[in-house]
């Protein structure tokens, strides 16, 4: 696949920029063969819909199911390594005085990458909390229980994702929202702009005034509101665009 023209104007606002704030979703991820929540079903798990077991009514039906199945999760993510989106991303935070990276993913390639200043709108597939509060649970004796139980309170613990009927961390959308509206530059990467609250970021950066960028292979309902659209694979795009802003090529 050939990379889409990056235009002058672009490199020059990036370079310029001060902030700088980027949205990413499950596109990024698929370069590094993470499928896609609805394509993850394949062997014992595709006779399951994916969106009737991530859901909390699932979990008190069946908890031993729906842990497997986030276990079973873990495994695939596991054979996945960061690839040169991720980087890219690493390298443009280095070189961005207030640099705020927004995901949708839960598979924890950003950070495995190296970004620091991270926000996991949808919770993190590799974290665990406790099913009753809530609360973070990092580690818990050793038990044939499935699933665990917390150490804190005996309840079940549970995956620290956000499912189905569940809103988002407060604080967390909260400080994304506030980095889309002071950024100079935003990106939309592999995203298909129909999740929200997230897909009400770029539009939170253009009212505001700020560039907004789209990568993406394929248009999305975003794609005729941005600043610049550019076409192609994160892994070929980013990379490109950081070594002409910061000329590191």
């Amino acid at each position: 696949m050939s990379e889409a023209p990056i235009p002058a104007e672009l490199v020059n606002r990036l370079r310029a920029a001060r902030r700088v704030a980027v949205l990413t979703g499950a596109g990024i991820s698929a370069e590094s063969g993470v499928p896609t929540f609805r394509e993850a079903q394949t062997g014992l798990w595709a006779q399951y819909n994916p969106e009737e077991l991530a859901t909390p009514d699932a979990f008190r039906r069946d908890p031993r199911l729906v842990w497997e199945w986030y276990a079973w999760r873990q495994g695939r993510v596991r054979q996945a390594e960061p690839n040169a989106g991720h980087r890219a991303l690493v390298d443009m935070e280095r070189r961005v005085a207030e640099f705020t990276l927004i995901t949708q993913n839960v598979d924890g390639l950003h950070r495995r990458a190296g970004s620091q200043h991270l926000l996991e709108l949808h919770g993190n597939l590799f974290r665990t909390k406790c099913f009753s509060e809530e609360r973070p649970v990092e580690s818990w004796p050793d038990s044939d229980e499935i699933p665990p139980r917390c150490p804190h309170c005996g309840s079940l613990l549970r995956p620290d994702v956000v499912w189905f009927g569940e809103s988002l961390p407060v604080e967390t959308l909260r400080t994304a929202e506030h980095a889309a509206k002071s950024a100079e530059v935003f990106f939309s990467i592999g995203t298909s702009a129909l999740v929200y609250p997230a897909a009400d970021l770029p539009f939170a950066a253009l009212a505001a005034g700020a560039t907004v960028v789209e990568i993406n292979p394929q248009p999305t309902p975003l794609s005729a509101q941005v600043s610049y659209s550019l076409n192609g694979a994160a892994g070929a795009v980013l990379p490109a665009l950081v070594a002409r802003a910061w000329e590191t090529a």
